[in-house]
């Protein structure tokens, strides 16, 4: 499964950004979601939707703030980032696993990032 990134970009605190992922090849269906790591520190997840939609998780640290979602032909993720802040500032991964449970901890595939730069 090939994953490709994109939507990154600078915004000023409170501002908004919308990533995107695209999933090609393979034909298992898988859960996907993204992950982010910021300088100096390690990756962490961020959110992750099911295959149908119907389960979605997130970090704490955004949520109420950020949402995931994919696209109607389920090879599409989405993440609306809203009321962002300089905490977000990081490199965004995309990232697919058989489940939310395994996408959580232990992605099986990855894309490339995608830096997201938020000003004060």
């Amino acid at each position: 499964v090939q994953l490709q990134a994109s939507g990154g970009g600078l915004v000023q605190a409170g501002g908004s950004l919308r990533l995107s992922c695209a999933a090609s090849g393979g034909t298992r269906n898988y859960a996907m979601g993204w992950f982010r790591q910021a300088p100096g520190k390690e990756r962490e997840f961020v959110a992750g939707i099911s295959f149908l939609g119907g389960t979605t998780i997130y970090a704490d640290s955004v949520k109420g703030r950020f949402t995931v979602s994919r696209g109607t032909a389920k090879n599409t993720v989405y993440l609306q980032m809203n009321s962002l802040n300089p905490e977000d500032t990081a490199i965004y991964y995309c990232a697919a696993a058989f489940n939310t449970d395994i996408l959580r901890t232990s992605p099986q595939h990855w894309g490339q990032g995608t830096q997201v730069t938020v000003s004060s």
